[in-house]
């Protein structure tokens, strides 16, 4: 037995896929015998080994995630190692791992574990032309990374949800190019009328007890918002992340990119217009900021992974507790200050009140006890260790610290196709060009909360204010009356400028309208006239 033990290694995600780029992490997969387990034998006899290799760095076991992994960087490649224990005592070398009798007997991490390379397979199955679905793979996941959109953690679209959504587009299309797949990917999805699920195939019925995502039978299921299934047995929903504040971010952004395909396809924009960063520190007035701090870089990478895998608990909380009238949302992206003495990482929220909701002036939302709730989970870290906390603070978008901007200057939002939010905050933003001390200052004046798992309990409510109030800002329309810009939404100049210039442009539009009216009214009273001759005429003759 000794001499025939041996394991397999699979690729799967961006990797078997044929959509990896320089940088890019290699997600593995270990298949190893029955009496192989993953707590013992993978988590710490095999960790042991790779920590003494000097090879590999960055170390980071995770065995309570949905699914278990170990990630760890092998000569500064980034490697997400997943493992697999199969019902046999001998793993043969050309094992073919989309048969499903290798679910036979496995538990589900371990189905789990398996479904991430007969996920990939089954796409690449179904895809009518591979290369295509490839290149429109690449480009949209380009394309949801510059606009804050990537990060299945987050609640957003990760690499599976994007290539399955991008596999369903290439079965709309079988014959189309890369390049007109990319419009109808925002088309399609534009108009889809989420919770109808996205499925690349009809899902598979197997006798070996495992659950299929299916929301006539369970109703957990009733509650995922935009269903996009996997094809291979037991079929899943791969975005159960996805919360009613991500998936209106995620609508907008479709429609962003529908308008700009539509005015490439009439020679209006260029493809780079697709491509604009998103501006988020420029598109709402009220954000939560996270501050993660460790003592070394070791702990902050740990204790970082782990907070970011609960800040999709924070948006859902919120919503919970505001009756869904304050949105959030949470920036896939983490910043560092490096001022600090110790190691830190920060992620930024937005925060909106619910379009349409009618709010009395001065209304505040009160998410303090939502955020020691978070703080409760939060807590239960089992590795923790000293030097490792959490501040939560509510910061306004003049109060945003300069070291999240491209070299620390506040950027103005262009007023271009690729704007995101028509706003006078942008008049009044470029007055406010603070120095680094003033924002130094803010900081320390900020309400936070403080989160140590072992004193925590020592934080006094009273020096504890978290309430977001989400005040509004009016502008002039054409029309002369008040209206609330709440919306992030792409307008061209021309419409901007529109908003600027409403007072003389109402005026003249009600001038013309006016006129026009006095002509159409005229026109009809001089054929009604002819009418009565005409009828006259014949009256006589006849």
């Amino acid at each position: 037995m000794v001499e025939d033990a041996n394991a397999v290694i699979f690729t799967f995600g961006s990797y078997r896929l044929g959509v990896h780029g320089p940088g890019a992490d290699i997600d593995t997969l270990c298949v190893g015998p029955s009496y192989v387990n993953r707590d013992e034998d993978f988590f710490f006899v095999l960790h042991g080994i790779l920590s003494g290799m000097e090879e590999v760095t960055e170390l980071q076991p995770i065995p309570d995630a949905h699914v278990p992994v170990m990630k760890f960087k092998f000569d500064g490649i980034s490697i997400d190692l997943l493992y697999a224990s199969i019902s046999l005592l001998v793993v043969p070398d050309n094992l073919d791992i989309s048969d499903v009798s290798v679910l036979y007997d496995v538990d589900e991490p371990t189905v789990r574990s398996l479904n991430g390379c007969r996920v990939a397979d089954q796409i690449l199955k179904h895809v009518p032309n591979v290369e295509h679905f490839r290149t429109t793979l690449r480009c949209l996941k380009y394309w949801a990374k510059k606009r804050g959109v990537y990060s299945n953690v987050t609640g957003f679209l990760g690499g599976v949800n994007l290539a399955l959504l991008v596999a369903r587009v290439c079965q709309f299309y079988p014959n189309a190019i890369p390049s007109m797949l990319v419009s109808r990917f925002f088309r399609v999805y534009t108009q889809w009328r989420w919770p109808n699920p996205v499925m690349l195939c009809a899902k598979e019925e197997e006798e070996l007890g495992f659950a299929v995502w299916d929301p006539r039978r369970y109703p957990k299921d009733r509650t995922h918002l935009m269903p996009i299934i996997t094809p291979a047995y037991p079929c899943m929903n791969s975005s159960y992340n996805v919360s009613t504040s991500t998936l209106r971010v995620m609508t907008e952004q479709f429609q962003f990119g529908n308008r700009i395909c539509e005015a490439i396809e009439l020679n209006r924009a260029q493809w780079s217009a697709l491509f604009k960063p998103y501006m988020f520190f420029e598109s709402y007035r009220n954000y939560l900021q996270v501050d993660i701090v460790a003592a070394n870089i070791d702990d902050l990478r740990s204790w970082k992974g782990w907070v970011e895998s609960r800040l999709r608990q924070l948006t859902l909380m919120i919503e919970r507790d505001t009756m869904g009238k304050l949105q959030c949302h949470p920036y896939p992206h983490d910043y560092s200050d490096p001022s600090r003495p110790c190691s830190h990482s920060a992620f930024f929220m937005g925060l909106q009140r619910k379009q349409g909701e009618v709010i009395q002036e001065g209304q505040q939302f009160d998410i303090r006890g939502t955020v020691d709730e978070f703080r409760q989970s939060v807590g239960m870290y089992s590795f923790w260790v000293p030097g490792m906390d959490i501040y939560v603070s509510h910061v306004r978008k003049r109060q945003i610290p300069l070291y999240v901007f491209p070299n620390g200057h506040r950027r103005i939002p262009p007023s271009d196709p690729s704007s995101q939010r028509p706003s006078n905050e942008d008049s009044r933003k470029r007055k406010d060009n603070g120095t680094h001390m003033e924002e130094t200052e803010q900081h320390h004046k900020r309400k936070a909360l403080t989160l140590s798992p072992q004193n925590r309990d020592s934080v006094s409510p009273v020096i504890v204010n978290h309430s977001c109030e989400i005040q509004e800002t009016k502008m002039e329309n054409v029309c002369g009356n008040s209206q609330v810009f709440e919306a992030v939404e792409v307008v061209s100049k021309v419409e901007v400028e529109t908003v600027l210039n409403s007072k003389t442009q109402a005026a003249d539009l009600e001038q013309k309208t006016v006129m026009r009216q006095v002509s159409y009214s005229f026109i009809i009273i001089l054929v009604e006239i002819y009418l009565g001759f005409v009828w006259v005429h014949f009256y006589i003759s006849g």
